[in-house]
């Protein structure tokens, strides 16, 4: 190329891609917005990287984003996927993992990796495209600063487009489903689609449905927009049914779970068999401290012999004012007891707020109708948490201003159950010409 004579760079790339009905639809799509919708394992995150690479592609030596809600799932999930796909077909490519850029060697286009969480560092450079995957974890403001930078005047082909799960009525419906803006269009795949998946694991639905409560199971499995925020956060909890009095079982282990706040500091007891939970009580002291809460569960439980396990809120790793997390705390207490065999299960990070209460819900009463957890009566407090929590007016949000006194023991109750009854990933589909 020289002088006046400036023809594009075109490269073609055969990519293998066994697509779904939904993906090509979504491929084929001409709208510079557009979305992908569909449930648990309908090949979302597939069709966002292979769309990553065909606008790639179309925009030889241009820049795009691929966005996720967070750092973690950007890179255990959504560039794993674009690796793989990369990988087994040969494309030639230089990951700085540094910068988190991506070259492509042949056409010179770069992929940036961004979490979406903190959107005013979006800002910069001009994109030709850009990809989010699992859209309806983050805020409109990340989307809305991403859609100012798609404005590459070297760009062949400008577009955004997104992958999600629906999360009822949010922001991402009010766009893209409900009264969609001109230039934008979403497509919903349908359950049971992804036929690769179900040749590998015919019974992935229904084993779903045992997991998740009825109208998670709608949401996430079956791909629907309900509009939850109408209900309470803890929509499964039936008193009649959760309710009952129960005594302490001498062969199980005592399970105790905290949610680190001075006032109230909260804590429950609990016990598990199997796949039915047993919450035995509540600790619930006003401006205390961490050693405060160990005192009285050991006032309480203290000249009972057996194991005991330790669960709770990542955030008690964090140091406080006498240089000690309250986890430390707690170890040095019981480290007096010897007699208490204890062990800590204590997560270094908390799951997603939308995971950890549909983990409740499903044990409150799942998708089949199935009860697996009974709570005392004198857990007052907790049955309060899950007849009033509530979720932010036109939003996902749980409302943790309208009473300072709720969220702490569901909370608390969350991190026990999302430790030993979380849902492990799953592997889905792969492998048609989109350049």
């Amino acid at each position: 190329m020289g002088g006046s004579d400036r023809r594009r760079l075109e490269i073609e790339r055969l990519i293998q891609y066994h697509s779904l009905p939904s993906q090509r639809n979504f491929h084929n799509a001409e709208e510079r917005f557009k979305g992908f919708s569909g449930p648990i394992g309908s090949g979302k995150t597939q069709a966002l990287c292979q769309e990553a690479i065909r606008m790639s592609y179309l925009n030889p030596g241009r820049t795009g984003v691929i966005g996720a809600p967070t750092y973690p799932m950007l890179r255990d999930v959504t560039q794993i996927s674009l690796l793989d796909i990369l990988n087994s077909n040969s494309v030639p490519y230089d990951l700085n993992k540094t910068t988190q850029t991506l070259t492509f060697l042949d056409t010179g286009s770069k992929i940036l990796f961004r979490s979406m969480g903190d959107a005013e560092r979006l800002r910069g450079t001009n994109l030709a495209w850009f990809g989010v995957d699992e859209l309806t974890y983050c805020d409109e403001a990340a989307w809305l600063r991403l859609e100012g930078r798609l404005r590459d005047p070297k760009a062949t082909k400008l577009g955004g487009f997104a992958a999600w799960t629906p999360s009822g009525h949010d922001w991402v419906y009010r766009k893209f489903i409900d009264k969609p803006a001109e230039g934008y269009r979403a497509i919903i795949a349908s359950p049971a689609e992804n036929t690769f998946l179900l040749k590998n694991t015919p019974d992935f639905y229904e084993r779903l449905k045992r997991s998740y409560d009825e109208v998670f199971y709608r949401q996430e499995v079956l791909g629907e927009y309900l509009n939850t925020n109408i209900h309470r956060v803890y929509r499964a909890f039936d008193a009649p049914a959760n309710v009952k009095a129960l005594w302490p079982k001498e062969e199980l282990p005592l399970l105790w779970a905290l949610d680190f706040n001075v006032d109230p500091m909260c804590s429950v007891v609990a016990q598990v068999e199997g796949d039915r939970v047993y919450v035995l009580d509540e600790i619930v002291l006003r401006r205390a401290s961490t050693t405060d809460a160990c005192a009285e569960f050991v006032r309480r439980y203290g000249n009972v012999r057996r194991q005991l396990t330790i669960y709770g809120d990542a955030s008690g790793h964090h140091q406080q004012t006498t240089g000690s997390s309250d986890y430390q705390i707690i170890r040095n207490y019981f480290t007096q007891l010897p007699y208490m065999r204890t062990t800590y299960n204590t997560p270094k990070s908390n799951p997603s707020v939308r995971d950890r209460v549909s983990l409740v819900n499903a044990r409150l009463k799942n998708g089949e109708g199935k009860v697996r957890m009974w709570i005392d009566p004198k857990c007052k407090e907790l049955v309060r948490d899950f007849e009033e929590v509530s979720y932010r007016a036109d939003s996902s949000e749980i409302d943790k201003n309208k009473d300072p006194n709720r969220t702490h023991l569901s909370d608390a109750l969350g991190y026990l159950l999302w430790d030993i009854y979380s849902p492990k990933p799953t592997i889905g589909e792969r492998s048609q010409r989109l350049i």
